[in-house]
Order: C-alpha cells, then structure tokens, then sequence
C-alpha cells in the first residue's frame, strides 16, 4: 500500500487518468477514485475526484458529502491554517501570500483555498476578484454550500440584488433549512420592499428554526414596519423567549411605543446587564430598553441614568466633533452667498417634482411626511441617502469635500447632478404622481446645493421645541450616522448649528424654505396643512388631515406614531427630565430663549 501523502505529479496524472475514465465508464472510474483515497486518504485532491466520479453516476447527495470532506481535509493543511489566522487577524497581505504558496506547492485546485482568496478580496474591496474566486470554488465543489452563501454575500454587497437572489435560491434549493440562507433572502427582499415575499421567507425560517431569535427579531420589524402592530409585539415576544439578552430585540420592543413594559420585563432586562458574556452592542441597546420599561413605570430618575449609561458606551464606539459642524456651517454660509447664487440662478435641472423634509431627527418629519404622502399628486419614499451620494462624489479627494469645488462647476455640470439625482432617486418610485418626498432630516446641510442644481424643487424644515428634540434624541438609540445625539452639549451646539444654517438661507433665498413646527401641528393641524399646501402649489385635500388611513410601509422610529391620529403624547415629555438638562440648555444658548423664532444674531 503506497504511503505518500502529498499531492506529486505521478498521484496527479492517476487522478488525471480517472477523471478521463469518468466519462466513458463511470462505475470503473469510482472503483479507482476509491482505491486511491484508500491508498492516500490524506490527499484532498483524491476525494475530490471521487466526488466527480459519484456526480457522473448520478450520485449527487453523497458527491456533496465527499466535497466538504475534502475541504475540510485540505483546511487542516498548516499553509491554509496559517493563512485562516492571518485573515481572522485582520492581516490580508500575509494571508494572501500563505494561501498562494499553498495552490502553489500543495494543491491548485483546493476549493476552500479558492473561497478564502474569495474573502481576502472582499475584505480588500475587489468585488468583482471575489465573486470570480468564489464562483470558482464552486465549479472545483458544488456541493460547497459555504461558497454559495459567501458568494451570495458578495454579491448584495455589490449591489447586485437580483444576482444574490438567484444564488440564494439555488442554495436553499439544496438546503431548504439554510438558516443564513434563508436570513439573508428575506433582508434583501426588505430592502428590496418586496415586504410580502420578506414575510414568506421568514415564516419558512421560523418553521425551520423556531428558536432563532434573530429571525424573529428582524420578521418584527419588518411587521412593524408595514403596520402589523399586534404580529410585530407576538414576534419580539417569541424573540426575546428564545434570547432574553437580545439587547436589540429589547429595543426594537420599546420602539414599538404601543408595547407594553412589566416588571419581570425589566428585572429580565436587569439581570441579563449582569452578565459579562453579552456583546457591547446588546448591552447599549439592554440600557436604552430598560430606560424606555422605567419611563413607562414613571421611574424617571433611573430611566436618565439608564439612559446616560447607553449614550456613553454609544459616544465611544461613535465619537463627535462639534467643532467639526460648526466648520462645516461657516464654510457653507461662505460659499452659498446671494451673489453666489444669483449668479448660477436657473442652472440646475429644472423639474419641481423633489419635496426634501428636513429637520432635526426626531422633530416630526415622519408625520409631515405622512401627512403629504396622503395626498393624491405626491409619493412618500422614504430618507434617501442620494443627495449626500451626490455630494460626495463631486470632490471625493478634497479635504472639504463638494465645497471645495462647487465653485467650479460649470452650469452644464450643476444641471447634470440635479439630472443624476432624479434618475438616482427613481427606482423609489412606485407611482406616477408628479411629486416625491426625499425625507432624510440630514439633508438641511446641503440646502445650498439643493438650491444650486435643483432650483425648483421644494424645502419643508421641520422643527420641535428644543428641550423636547434634544431629549427625544438623547433617549434615542440610532442605528448609525446620528452621533451628535450621544451628549447633551452636542445635542444643544448641533441644534444651534441647524437654526444658524436655515437662518442664513432665509436670508440669501428669502421664501425658498417652508418652516413649520411640530407644536404648531399639533395645535392647528387643518391650518399647517393647508399652508404647507400652498407653499408646495397644490390644492387642500382632507385625505391629507387624514394621514393615519394611508397605507404605506414607514422605515423609521416614528412609524408607529404616524398611524394614529394627531396628538399631544410626547409633545411635554422633556419636562419629566428637565433637572437633568443643564448642559442642553446651555450648549442650545439663546435658540431656546426665542423658539420658534431664530435668535436675531446667529453668530
């Protein structure tokens, strides 16, 4: 019996020899393939082939078997030990280079090599280099299930949804309890807002794995997000059954806002923040949850500190500069002059039919965004990220981004980006209403370039009492982007930044924004909306007062509050923390002595 065991040219040409004989004598080349990994059962190369062999039988399931044999085989060889600890440690380079000696001097067709060169190059940002690695793999072991979902993933990376789809499905089409499979198909149709078909695929994934509680987790949300209030609370309940310490299954349950909190919710909740095996980000999202259960106990001094504890593990994953804004805002007030701008008066694309909301997050620009979407000439979208896309890309290489450039840009250029932008923003259009809400609260800090290439389009700021925004955001977890929010001092300078920027276009665009605030909806809702109507050049129509009755799915924290009528909860909610709010009050200055007004010198 031979005893070698590394793959060498005589065990390649034999190998070489019973794949030829696949073709014509199937039952003759597995009797080989056999023999060979009995005599070399060290050998990867060798199951491999015997996996071909059981294929051209017609043996498919046991070919599989014998795949993630042989790769499992080949994993165990120290070169692709070496380089799996290289990635896992973050260092590409060298683990390419242990990856590359391996085909080299081992085995040039080791599939799980092919997937892990795959994952260095995704990690790198070669797209494109890890979808061709991965698809290799596969075409070297089709029975690599774990190619399939990276290559899947590579693809929803690369923006090719449709493509990660048909991989999927082929996957779950071999494996119909794929958990990751079945996982990813249904974030994507979310994204995708295919929301019926997301809810089919989670209910598929519950009856495989009933206790995942991150599926259960993710199908709430996606009920919550369509307006299943009821199914969305049964669905965080059965996630938080299966994983009590589900910090983010906890928080979604607390933004459902018509949840129900209980004692032995916040005793589980208490007790899992004692243990020491739970992630940083289960436990910020724990400590904002717990705040939400003690609120509504009207145990307001522990829901603060709660609420305080949250905030500061939040600040240092995500750090903000204040000053950093308020550079932003000067360098913004000293490129957007009235001369700047009547100078390029009509260059931008002239179509009208864009309505950007924008406000401070939390200050009411979901229900403005309601409120129009009910009416008959505009669609509701949701927050869009591509006007900021936009923006980025007119000067990715310069420290000071678009504004360093904006200035030189030529009048068939600025029409070009306000062109680029409705055609970015088309494939959220569902409808042929001629109007369409952009409702990302961020945007006020492009007002300028709103102006610059869409001359036309529409600025709705929306605002809320200081006091009530700033703690509205303090109580707040975000998933991303929203730093300010973590600290009350920078709550209070970033508003103050907002009301100094808005200011400087009132006075270099007079009448071009529409402001509103959220108090004065609540007063006198009938009267706002027929004001912010006329600002928009549309016709009053009560569906509009009606807001609550339109159905249509609603993406952020305020989904909940804008499918019930209009009302007061929350409006003086501040006022239980105000002891607490020194450092807001003080950082916010005079904005808040003059609210709804801006202060007559902004600085």
């Amino acid at each position: 019996m031979a005893t070698r065991q590394t793959l060498d040219a005589a065990h390649l040409q034999r190998l070489d020899a019973i794949v030829a004989r696949s073709k014509s004598d199937p039952a003759g080349a597995f009797a080989s393939a056999k023999t060979f990994t009995e005599d070399y059962p060290a050998i990867p190369a060798g199951w491999r082939v015997l996996a071909l062999t059981m294929r051209a039988a017609g043996d498919n399931p046991a070919a599989d078997q014998i795949d993630l044999r042989a790769i499992a085989l080949g994993a165990q060889s120290a070169g692709l030990e070496a380089a799996e600890r290289e990635f896992a440690a973050g260092r590409l380079e060298q683990a390419e280079l242990f990856v590359r000696a391996y085909l080299r001097d081992q085995d040039a067709r080791d599939p799980g090599a092919a997937l892990l060169l795959a994952k260095i190059a995704a990690r790198s940002g070669a797209r494109q280099q890890a979808e061709t690695l991965a698809q290799r793999a596969l075409l070297l072991a089709p029975g690599f299930d774990e190619a399939r979902m990276a290559l899947a993933h590579f693809q929803n990376d690369a923006h090719n949804a449709h493509g990660a789809l048909s991989t999927l499905d082929d996957l779950l089409a071999r494996a119909p309890d794929h958990l990751r499979g079945l996982s990813l198909k249904a974030s994507i149709l979310m994204r995708l807002r295919r929301m019926d078909e997301a809810d089919a695929v989670f209910d598929r994934l519950h009856e495989q794995h009933p206790a995942d509680s991150r599926g259960w987790m993710n199908h709430a949300f996606l009920l919550k997000t369509i307006g299943e209030r009821q199914e969305a609370i049964l669905a965080y309940r059965n996630a938080l059954a299966a994983n009590p310490a589900n910090g983010q299954a906890w928080w979604g349950f607390a933004n459902l806002k018509i949840a129900a909190f209980d004692e032995t919710d916040i005793v589980t909740m208490e007790t899992a923040l004692t243990r020491d095996d739970i992630s940083a980000d289960d436990r910020l999202h724990l400590l904002f949850a717990l705040g939400k259960a003690l609120e509504s106990r009207e145990r307001y001094e522990e829901a603060f500190t709660r609420f305080s504890a949250g905030a500061k593990l939040r600040l240092q994953q995500a750090p903000h500069d204040p000053n950093k804004v308020w550079a932003d805002v000067g360098r913004v007030r000293e490129t957007f002059t009235p001369r700047f701008l009547a100078e390029r008066e009509g260059w931008g694309c002239p179509e009208p039919d864009p309505i950007f909301i924008v406000s401070l997050p939390r200050a009411g620009s979901t229900l403005v965004e309601q409120i129009l979407a009910s009416h008959s000439a505009i669609e509701g979208t949701e927050e869009l990220f591509d006007l900021e896309k936009i923006a980025l890309e007119i000067a990715p290489d310069r420290p000071g981004g678009y504004l360093d450039r904006v200035a030189d840009l030529t009048r068939d250029e600025v029409c070009k980006l306000g062109d680029a932008y409705l055609a970015s923003t088309a494939r959220f259009r569902d409808t042929t209403k001629p109007r369409f809400t952009d409702k990302m609260p961020s945007n006020w800090m492009y007002a300028g370039l709103i102006r610059l290439i869409l001359p036309n389009a529409k600025i709705i700021d929306v605002r809320r009492h200081p006091l009530g925004c700033g703690v509205a955001n303090f109580t707040q977890h975000f998933n991303w982007g929203i730093n300010f929010s973590y600290d009350l001092d920078h709550i209070g300078q970033f508003y103050r930044a907002y009301v100094a920027q808005m200011s400087h276009f009132d006075r270099t665009i007079p009448g071009h924004i529409h402001h509103l605030t959220h108090e004065g909806l609540i007063d006198d809702l009938e009267h706002e909306v027929r004001r912010m109507l006329a600002y928009l050049d549309l016709p009053f129509e009560p569906a509009c007062l009606r807001f609550y009755e339109t159905r249509r799915a609603v993406h952020t924290p305020s989904s909940e509050q804008v499918r019930k009528p209009i009302n007061r909860d929350g409006v003086d909610r501040w006022r239980h923390y105000e002891r607490w709010l020194d450092p807001l009050k003080t950082a916010l200055g005079p904005v808040l002595d003059f609210y709804p007004n801006p202060p007559p010198d902004q600085g």
